[in-house]
């Protein structure tokens, strides 16, 4: 009973926090609402039992991936850019899409269970699920893993040198 209570107020604050990121204008608003949206991701990953994947959204996404997006932003200075110049006419194509699928979602939840049965889960299955997704992500999936990191190292390398050649008199 308490779990449904929570998962619908971290569900909540998710979706409010998702739609405040696409709305605000400053763009680092924008990043502090979607660590706020992750964050609640998190909060419904531990509501799951699934505490690896909690830890990991929020050391990977909020600890690391936000610090490099506001730092990116911060460097670009992108809250001083005109974004009304580059829309070129897409608000009413992007607001009917975006009508049409918020009507398509609303439909899903209706027509689907609104709840799901809860697993029977004690500590030791917890323990061991934990155990293999680590032994899984530092074997067998360590290249994809550090090849992102590399992905997120060159993209960071690039905003600055385009920063920096911008600068340049």
């Amino acid at each position: 009973m308490f779990e449904q209570f929570f998962f619908y107020i971290f569900a909540t604050v998710a979706i409010v926090s998702a739609i405040c990121v696409i709305s605000v204008r400053n763009p680092v608003h924008s990043a502090v609402f979607l660590i706020v949206c992750l964050l609640q991701v998190a909060a419904i990953f531990v509501l799951l039992r699934s505490p690896f994947l909690a830890a990991a959204q929020v050391f990977i996404y909020v600890g690391a991936v936000m610090v490099l997006f506001l730092f990116a932003v911060m460097v670009l200075d992108m809250g001083k850019a005109h974004w009304k110049e580059h829309l070129h006419g897409q608000s009413a194509p992007a607001a009917v899409l975006a009508g049409i699928l918020f009507i398509l979602l609303g439909y899903m939840a209706l027509k689907g269970r609104m709840t799901a049965p809860l697993g029977t889960y004690n500590e030791a299955a917890l323990v061991k699920n934990t155990e293999v997704v680590g032994r899984a992500l530092f074997t067998k999936y360590i290249f994809p893993f550090e090849v992102v990191s590399v992905i997120l190292l060159l993209a960071l390398v690039g905003a600055i040198a385009l920063v920096m050649r911008e600068k340049r008199p």
